[in-house]
């Protein structure tokens, strides 16, 4: 600010010199130019204050929940640790956020870190050749390493989107290109075209498909913007059908408007509830498929078919008060309370579904619970990063699924 000022006095000074003068015929010629230049001068400080207050000063904010979960969570190696577990795991999954979170926050820095500890620790150095493994941490033999080399395809999803728009919004090739190649894979070796259903994301490449007429699938797995992003950048892959029978599986699995963790489908059957009780319990899998739903955009074809089928967890809110941490989704019974990280979850549903006063307490619990203070809590960490980053405005999706950070907005 002291900067614009020193141009003004010095113009001031300026135009009063020529007030004194005005009588010489030099004043007179000062004097017109002083009127000129003041109309000048005057709009363009006028057009600098009317400026938003944040314009210049967001492109350099600071997101302190990211900063927080950088320091208790990332290794100085780019390793995202789950300290709740007494492995202290890795997961794809935890890498995935990560990389996601550093893009919402302008970090490349971060984001490079994690980037490479994923590839070398996850993909054997080489995540154009293959998928990352899900579980990395200390075995049973004392030594540090893969414990599971499966693939979880929600991490490989986000995994791929943090890359496509990292490559979009930092104008990066490298991420572009590994962006795409990480897609393919995905529909190769992620996908199955069901019959009666069509081409379905599964939850990883092997291990769900336990006979010629079961598929096991995870609901929590599909969020549906990244499907649009994909659809979008990548017209002649399978990516939109993937989204409509996304779609299906969130809306047909859930018969009383509640989402299980896992659901089966059968040739000939249909959708099944999963024979283990407690996979069909909406619970710690699940409270996700109202966050993904909750972000979505108002004008994605699937927002008011998801805000109208999901709309009895937003009624049991209000009418509660209470978040249940178990549902029985088939009879709709309820047990069990829930960490913050849950409330947190839910505050895009419960704003898009204009459920003020259940918004306001659960955004109060999460203030009175205070789940970023602690270290051992990375997944509630997690989700108040995703739901109180969404609400406050640092980042959101467009219809196409395009992500739309608030740091890019104050260079636009």
């Amino acid at each position: 600010m002291a900067i614009l000022a020193m141009p003004v006095i010095a113009f001031v000074l300026w135009h009063l010199l020529a007030i004194v003068n005005k009588k010489a015929a030099w004043g007179r010629k000062l004097f017109k130019r002083s009127i000129i230049n003041t109309t000048s001068i005057v709009f363009v400080w006028l057009l600098i204050f009317s400026l938003p207050a944040d314009a210049s000063e967001s492109k350099c904010e600071i997101w302190p929940a990211w900063n927080n979960f950088r320091n208790k969570f990332v290794s100085d190696e780019g390793r995202v640790v789950d300290r709740s577990l007494p492995q202290h795991v890795t997961t794809s999954e935890g890498q995935s956020y990560g990389l996601m979170f550093a893009l919402i926050a302008n970090d490349r820095t971060s984001f490079d870190l994690i980037l490479r500890w994923t590839e070398d620790n996850l993909a054997n150095g080489d995540l154009t050749s293959q998928l990352p493994a899900w579980n990395w941490g200390k075995r049973t033999d004392g030594n540090w390493g893969m414990i599971d080399s499966n693939a979880a395809a929600d991490a490989d999803l986000w995994i791929a989107y943090a890359l496509s728009e990292a490559g979009r919004l930092w104008k990066v090739q490298k991420y572009t290109a590994l962006a795409e190649l990480l897609t393919a894979r995905i529909l190769r070796e992620e996908t199955a075209e069901i019959p009666g259903l069509g081409l379905t994301l599964l939850p990883g490449p092997k291990g769900f498909h336990p006979d010629e007429a079961t598929w096991r699938l995870n609901p929590s797995y599909l969020p549906i913007q990244i499907m649009r992003h994909f659809a979008v950048i990548y017209p002649n892959s399978g990516w939109h059908k993937i989204a409509q029978t996304s779609l299906e599986i969130i809306t047909r699995s859930a018969p009383l408007g509640f989402v299980p963790e896992w659901i089966n489908y059968q040739v000939g059957k249909g959708f099944q509830i999963d024979n283990n009780p407690t996979l069909a319990e909406g619970g710690f899998n699940a409270i996700r498929v109202y966050l993904w739903a909750g972000m979505l955009d108002s004008r994605d074809p699937a927002y008011p078919i998801l805000l109208t089928k999901l709309a009895p967890m937003g009624r049991y809110l209000t009418n509660n008060g209470s978040l249940p941490r178990k549902i029985n989704t088939l009879e709709g019974a309820i047990n069990g309370s829930v960490s913050a990280g849950f409330s947190s979850a839910l505050l895009p549903f419960l704003k898009t579904h204009k459920l003020n006063e259940a918004l306001h307490q659960q955004r109060q619990r999460v203030i009175a619970l205070s789940p970023l203070d602690r270290t051992d809590n990375y997944y509630d960490q997690v989700l108040t990063l995703f739901g109180l980053g969404w609400l406050e405005g640092r980042y959101k999706f467009d219809r196409n699924g395009l992500l739309k950070p608030r740091w890019i907005c104050a260079k636009s």
